[in-house]
């Protein structure tokens, strides 16, 4: 799934639309990636002599892969996922400009609109995160319905 067809489910934009590609969605599985580039604006001031990506912007790419899982159920039109509560979160390794954030995410449980998702981020077969993310599937704060 292209960048065009990601920003049909969610909601995020420049410049914290964190996902680039999702390679496979299922009902209970998502794999998709960040390809992080010098370009990223948080790299200006995140250590701009030795840029490194900031763990929380690592769990959002991250909570967003997991997202798609969601957001491409016929059932989820014009709603969305709102984290509710990240636990067991580890970060690993640095993430830094070159890396493909490659990150992979399981439906552990949904009941009804509350649900989780433990999730994985490795660059080039290293995990350099993990976290299990609780959501709730909800109407979009606007509103609006697409």
């Amino acid at each position: 799934m292209d960048i065009l067809k990601i920003r049909s489910f969610l909601p995020h934009r420049y410049p914290f639309l964190l996902v680039d590609r999702v390679l496979e969605v299922g009902e209970d599985r998502v794999v998709g990636y960040k390809n992080v580039t010098i370009n990223e604006p948080f790299f200006v001031g995140h250590f701009p002599e030795e840029p490194v990506m900031p763990g929380v912007l690592v769990l959002e790419s991250m909570g967003q892969v997991a997202a798609m899982m969601i957001a491409t159920k016929p059932e989820a039109k014009g709603l969305a996922m709102y984290l509710t509560g990240i636990e067991k979160a580890k970060l690993r390794k640095p993430v830094v400009p070159g890396d493909k954030l490659v990150t992979e995410a399981k439906l552990v449980r949904l009941r009804g609109k509350v649900g989780k998702v433990e999730a994985v981020a490795k660059v080039e077969g290293e995990v350099v995160a993990e976290a299990l993310f609780s959501f709730v599937v909800a109407e979009r704060l606007t509103g609006e319905k697409d």
